[in-house]
């Protein structure tokens, strides 16, 4: 079952203050406790701290280690008192047993927040770890909002605050959040997105949870207006109708899609020794997220191709596509896939048939839906006019377009050129762009790789540099034909029938 402890309210309430959000994820003073003027020593505190100077914050940073010091020609206090003037955010790397002292005397300098990155808490299922959890909670209700122990903290790139160890994450902001118990689910999923062309608006991993948590980030982000989709990774909750109550009211505004983990015996084992939390019943789990409104996926794939899904396409449903692509056994595996996710892929006119026809190769093309275009080789403008032409079918709500360019390493080889100089993807990039524009129809493209042995690096390379270019023009863009229907899929059960006329209505 979903864990019941002690019932709590909106975010900060419970504590008799307000959180004060702006200043904890856009901070202009923070203090980072716990570097060490060793550079060598390769502690978090000083890890943070060259993190957050490479991403570039702009605001003030200051250093407090009981020893003193210099590190890259900045002072380091030796007390979190002798810092001038307030603070709005401390990120605390000491030994577990100083964090309280540490984080009251944060408190004292007005942080609205801090983030713990410290363990040894109450995932190490001891008393000793069950009671500095308690002084941390004690100290938080006293004003002072928590992010962990136990975590890998906030990355925010508006502001400039990072996570553990991400000095290399994108400063260009973006319509997703990411809420993790899992430090390592947090910054690998900010990783892979980078390359998927998902940007984010905060990624907060909260670890233990001890005061900051689903709920409250919930609560706060579904009136976020720098975020417009919500996604989750969580092992365990504490409070199964607060959780319910803010997840609801989340996806009723915006998109919220959840991977929970541990929902396997063994899993569940895992998650009560990672951040002492319960992970719940499969079968609750489910009825729980669906009555809610919010959206289930089962990997950590199908969790970064969602959003990506939510963050770059239009606001709706699509019922009915067309597909175009090389290949015969594409489009029969496009239809079967499709309507396995109950999408229709509906067969064109004789007319427009026609039409198409008249731009693809002959023989081997087919025009009928999805369309054939025979060989891999396609030039982009001959695709640009049979995608502008299968628009104007108005039972068609959104493309995929299949492009097989790894199949251009052999024409490469052939002439001795750079296949990058071979494929036309940057054209093809925008010919797509221009099409949406057009048209006011997405699409959606789909870029697979077959050639990925050493000896087809360089094919490796020009597939991700033909990904860039479609993401440069906000186009979606997946590995596999199954991954872009399944997350087209994911985004009509958001919007699709009567939830979504409620949410509207709503």
């Amino acid at each position: 079952m979903l864990q019941k402890t002690k019932k709590m309210t909106d975010a900060g309430k419970a504590h008799g203050f307000k959180t004060d959000f702006e200043r904890i994820f856009h901070p202009k003073r923070i203090a980072i406790v716990g570097v060490s003027a060793d550079e060598s020593s390769g502690g978090f505190g000083a890890g943070m701290y060259r993190a957050i100077s490479a991403m570039g914050f702009e605001g003030e940073i200051f250093l407090v280690n009981p020893k003193g010091g210099m590190i890259s020609g900045l002072n380091i206090f030796r007390r979190i008192e002798d810092i001038p003037e307030q603070i709005d955010f401390a990120i605390i790397a000491v030994t577990a047993r100083l964090v309280p002292e540490a984080l009251e005397a944060c408190r004292k300098k007005g942080a609205a927040g801090a983030e713990i990155l410290s363990s040894g808490f109450s995932e190490l299922g001891t008393k000793e770890g069950r009671q500095l959890d308690l002084q941390l909670k004690e100290i938080a209700a006293r004003g002072i909002r928590v992010v962990g122990p136990n975590c890998f903290g906030i990355y925010c790139p508006k502001s400039g605050l990072t996570m553990l160890p991400g000095p290399d994450l994108s400063r260009i902001s973006g319509p997703v959040a990411f809420l993790a118990q899992s430090g390592g689910m947090a910054i690998d999923f900010a990783h892979a997105a980078r390359w998927m062309g998902i940007r984010f608006s905060k990624v907060v991993s909260f670890g233990n949870g001890t005061d900051l948590r689903e709920t409250d980030l919930l609560h706060y982000l579904k009136d976020d207006p720098e975020t417009q989709v919500i996604s989750m990774y969580i092992e365990g909750i504490n409070d199964g109708d607060t959780f319910f109550r803010e997840i609801k009211a989340a996806a009723g505004k915006k998109p919220v899609i959840v991977l929970k983990g541990g929902l396997s015996q063994a899993g569940a084992r895992s998650v009560a020794s990672h951040t002492s939390s319960m992970g719940g019943s499969r079968v609750i789990w489910q009825s729980v997220l669906k009555q809610a409104g919010a959206l289930q996926v089962h990997n950590k794939d199908e969790l970064a191709q969602a959003s990506m899904a939510f963050a770059l396409l239009p606001q709706r449903a699509f019922k009915s596509i067309s597909i175009v692509g090389g290949g015969g056994a594409i489009g029969v595996t496009a239809c079967d896939i499709a309507e396995t996710y109950g999408i229709g892929v509906p067969p064109f006119s004789d007319d427009l048939q026609a039409r198409i026809g008249d731009h693809l190769p002959r023989p081997g093309s087919s025009a009928l839906n999805p369309v054939d275009v025979a060989n891999p080789f396609v030039a982009p403008p001959i695709l640009k006019e049979v995608l502008l032409a299968a628009a104007e079918d108005e039972q068609v709500e959104l493309q995929i377009i299949v492009s097989l360019l790894f199949h251009y390493g052999t024409i490469a080889r052939m002439f001795n050129k750079p296949i990058a100089e071979v494929v036309p993807f940057r054209e093809l990039a925008e010919a797509v762009r221009d099409v949406v524009d057009r048209t006011g129809k997405p699409v959606v493209a789909v870029l697979p790789n077959a050639k990925r042995g050493l000896g087809n690096m360089e094919i490796t390379q020009m597939i991700a540099m033909a990904r860039q270019e479609y993401i440069d023009r906000d186009i979606p863009v997946f590995d596999e034909l199954h991954d872009a229907i399944r997350a087209i899929a994911n985004v009509n059960i958001y919007y699709g029938g009567r939830n979504h006329e409620n949410r509207q209505s709503g």
